[in-house]
């Protein structure tokens, strides 16, 4: 009866990452210039803010973001996940108290990982247009040779 209790309370606290960093993290947005519209793919719901803005997403959704805005070049950020040094001490947490359900747990739901880079920050590049080539000169008709000399 005793190890049926052990293993229901494992069960029941899942993962100690999911348990002490949740699933879910904020990620800030901004820009130089500020403006810019951030369109974020990835995620549930697609996503678009106006910089500088902040959003919720999955610590195991794979992030990528496209800055666009009128007269500058489009610009795109893939966010990569990394296990921080927190998330590394509640997936190890497990061995005391989630056990393989714990890890389970964690690693499906990206408990243990950030997204990188936070904040995400761009500085927009102006469009270079081409300048238009200026009208040649017309050259002088060349002269002529001198006859009979």
């Amino acid at each position: 009866m005793r190890s049926l209790g052990i293993v229901a309370l494992s069960v029941m606290l899942g993962g100690c990452a999911s348990v002490t960093r949740g699933t879910t993290e904020n990620i800030s947005i901004s820009s130089t210039p500020s403006g810019v519209e951030a369109v974020v793919s990835g995620l549930e719901v697609p996503t678009t803010c106006t910089t500088p803005c902040a959003i919720v997403a999955k610590r195991s959704a794979d992030i990528t973001i496209t800055f666009e805005k009128e007269g500058y070049q489009p610009q795109t950020v893939q966010l990569t996940k990394e296990v921080s040094g927190t998330g590394a001490a509640g997936f190890a947490g497990n061995l005391l108290a989630g056990g393989v359900i714990g890890m389970g747990v964690d690693a499906a739901t990206g408990a243990a990982t950030d997204h990188k880079p936070n904040p995400v920050i761009v500085t927009m590049q102006p469009l270079v247009r081409a300048r238009p080539a200026a009208p040649k000169k017309p050259r002088p008709p060349a002269a002529a040779p001198e006859a009979g000399t």
